[in-house]
Parts: C-alpha cells; structure tokens; sequence
C-alpha cells in the first residue's frame, strides 16, 4: 500500500485539482492519501468532497517537516510518497513508484517540467532528470520505503528551510539506492511569476550553496524571505 502525504497551507484550489487527479488513475495499486493542514490554515481545505481514501489532518506544530513527519507516523502503508499541493502527478504515478521499488531501489524521485511555456524554465527543468546539485528537492517528489524513512530518522523538524534536501543528504550519507524516473511532473511556475527568472535562480543557488556549507536553516529561510516574493502565504 502506498501513502500519499500532501503538506498544505490555504492550498484549497490547487487542493482541488490534485486529489481528483490522484483518483482517476488507472491503477490497481492500493493507495491512502493523507492532506497535513498545517496550524494554520484558513481556507477551509478539509472541506472539499473527496474520495474515501483521502483523509485531511489538522498538525498542531509549524513547518513542513511537522507536516510531513506527523503523516507518515499516520500512514497505513509500507511505501511514503511525499507530494507537493501544486505539483501534479504523471498518469502512470502509482505504476511508476510501484515499479521501482520492485527493482530493489529503496526510494525515488520523478523529473519535472513547469506548468508555464518558457526556453529557461525547459532549462531548468532539464537538469532533474539526472542527478545533481539540485536533486532531492521537494518539487521531484520523494517517494521512499517507510521503514527506509524511519531509519533515517525521518524529517529534520529543526529545519525552517530546505528539510527535503537536509534528509536528502541523510539519504546519500547511508547509501540508500535511489533511483530519478524520467517521467514528468509537472510544476507551477507561480515563483518565477512573482520574481525574475534570474532572481530565482541566483536565490535557489546561493541557498543551495549556503546549505552544503553548513549555514543554519534560520538563516537560510531569512535570507530566502528577504530575496523572495512568495505568490503565496507560507506556512512558517
């Protein structure tokens, strides 16, 4: 059984795209999804129908990583797949995650392109389907064998910022064999909206950077807030 852990923060309309989508694949593989409303969400999310396989959770710490955290302490299957609000899935999703860790890899991530028609973004998006500086990022959606993930020591709850890629490092400090399927997700591009493309870009790098230098979280989410305009309210 797979589950499915969506971290959301007043995410209702993009909520509402995601969940039917998860549900119309054509798929025998048996899936829970569990939607993790963060403290304080006021969108009313956990009022959308869905179907009986999707549960909403009120999680009473901040942060993503509590998010995330809590869902899987929760999560009835042997297989977790930790899966953004606004990202949407390929048709063959569950398939594709099946599949893999049928062949002995222990966890996975998806590559991506952007939801927007642009020469950089297809740049961009070109370098997550291989391995790289940028690979474990929360947008190429990990998906990881439960018990893989609890001897990992799960999220990182101290991390403000860049927790998928702080656990990322976990994943390859232990050499637990992963494996990038080239199968696109496809993501909003609402970031690059809200600021230049050269802005975003030069602010994921540094970040980047800063982090493989050892630079706390709380420093790399004020420095990131201070380069950033978020399109939308984080959840902090």
């Amino acid at each position: 059984m797979i589950s499915i852990i969506i971290p959301a923060h007043n995410e209702r309309q993009n909520l509402s795209q995601l969940l039917p989508m998860l549900n119309s694949e054509a798929s025998s593989v048996v899936f829970e999804v569990l939607v993790m409303l963060s403290c304080g969400s006021t969108d009313g999310s956990e009022n959308l129908e869905v179907a009986p396989n999707v549960k909403f959770v009120k999680c009473q710490g901040k942060g993503r990583s509590v998010q995330m955290n809590t869902g899987a302490s929760m999560a009835l299957g042997n297989v977790l797949v930790f899966l953004h609000a606004d990202v949407r899935p390929p048709v063959s999703f569950l398939n594709d995650i099946e599949k893999t860790l049928n062949e002995d890899y222990e966890a996975g991530f998806f590559s991506y392109r952007f939801d927007k028609e642009s020469f950089w973004l297809d740049i961009n998006a070109s370098f997550t389907a291989k391995d790289g500086i940028f690979t474990g990022g929360g947008d190429q959606c990990l998906f990881i064998k439960k018990k893989t993930f609890e001897n990992l020591g799960k999220f990182d709850e101290n991390q403000a910022l860049m927790e998928d890629f702080e656990f990322f490092k976990r994943m390859k400090r232990n050499k637990i064999p992963y494996k990038i399927i080239n199968n696109d997700l496809i993501v909003s591009a609402r970031k690059y909206e809200s600021n230049s493309y050269l802005r975003v870009n030069l602010s994921n790098f540094l970040l980047v950077v800063l982090f493989k230098m050892g630079i706390s979280s709380e420093t790399l989410k004020s420095i990131h807030n201070k380069l950033l305009k978020m399109p939308y309210q984080q959840n902090t």
